[in-house]
């Protein structure tokens, strides 16, 4: 067990993290994103205009403070005129902070309603659900066989709007794609809906942004914008069953599998995993970070996340698997195979 972790944690310690991408709701790739930009600069720049006569009312009354300490404190008399004047001040003050509110309240419905509008009648479907603390993607489909289940990665084409349907399985969580869309709740036992487009090929960044408990932080998505050749190419690769290991270490791997616990939490289809517990582990290898965006898809973070996941992510569902190293070597050749 020592040396299986031992070498686990040399592993983990040589893979290099992966770029983590755009994640900036200024750098919008998508209509909904664009909608809540422009929404943003308004609010900052009235902000910005009430700051700077904030701070010039706030000199101004300095410096007329100090001269007037300079000189012998007059003998004050009631000035019916002055405070006319300051009354129609606050008066007039109180009205354009109203106005400037009932301006942004006008303007954030318009914005959620620009958001909310659905043009295309052929979308692509896409059902996410929550738990804690990954991301399940499924791609629904009137033919069993045709559906795709992955997790964490949403693979969409570029220039064709996206219908999320969204669900919970334990807690709330909340999906939030700050360059594609504003931040939506999964609530468990009820369904929602919202939808998306993305103007750019690229990879988008997500996190979860409700707080739903230890591993909260470590709830990362990525979006992955294709042109629709490459989507519907990695949507037939999807389809297909885990692929035949063609070494003799990863056939070793393959039975390591099948005879431990990993067996009792997740789907590996065309063998005898088939747990919905955890992530579906058919396509593993294709994607390019593992544990909810935790760590990048490499040899050396595999096999510290298969032995010890409660170091790496404590709290997390996963138990930890006891392997000898060369059990341990053979279960990352063989997840590494799973194209």
């Amino acid at each position: 067990m020592n040396v299986a972790r031992n070498l686990a944690s040399y592993l983990l310690a040589q893979a290099m993290p992966l770029d983590p991408g755009r994640h900036h709701m200024l750098q919008s790739a998508a209509p909904q994103a664009d909608h809540i930009e422009w929404l943003y600069w308004v609010i900052f720049w009235m902000l910005f205009v009430v700051f700077v006569l904030m701070i010039a009312a706030f000199t101004g009354a300095g410096t007329k403070a100090r001269v007037v300490a300079s000189h012998p404190l007059p003998i004050l008399e009631k000035d019916e005129e002055a405070e006319h004047r300051a009354g129609w001040g606050v008066g007039a003050a109180l009205g354009i902070t109203v106005i400037t509110l009932f301006v942004i309240l006008v303007l954030s419905v318009i914005t959620g309603r620009r958001v909310e509008g659905l043009t295309s009648k052929n979308p692509v479907t896409i059902q996410i659900t929550g738990h804690q603390w990954w991301w399940e993607i499924t791609y629904p489909n009137s033919q069993a066989d045709q559906t795709v289940t992955t997790a964490n990665e949403i693979h969409v084409p570029v220039g064709t709007p996206v219908v999320v349907l969204t669900n919970s399985k334990d807690v709330i969580h909340s999906f939030w794609a700050p360059n594609i869309t504003g931040k939506r709740d999964l609530l468990p036992g009820y369904s929602s809906a919202f939808w998306f487009e993305i103007e750019r090929a690229g990879i988008y960044h997500g996190q979860c942004a409700e707080f739903c408990g230890l591993q909260h932080a470590h709830m990362g998505f990525s979006i992955i914008a294709e042109s629709v050749h490459e989507f519907q190419a990695w949507q037939q690769q999807q389809l297909k069953t885990a692929a035949e290991p063609s070494t003799s270490e990863a056939i070793r791997g393959r039975e390591v599998f099948l005879t431990h616990a990993c067996l009792m939490c997740h789907t590996i289809r065309g063998t005898d995993a088939g747990s919905r517990v955890g992530p579906d582990l058919t396509h593993v290898a294709s994607r390019n970070m593992i544990a909810a965006e935790t760590l990048p898809n490499t040899a050396g973070a595999l096999a510290g996340w298969v032995v010890d996941p409660q170091r790496i992510k404590p709290g997390t569902q996963m138990s930890p698997n006891p392997l000898a190293p060369d059990d341990l070597q053979a279960v990352v050749a063989y997840l590494q195979s799973l194209h």
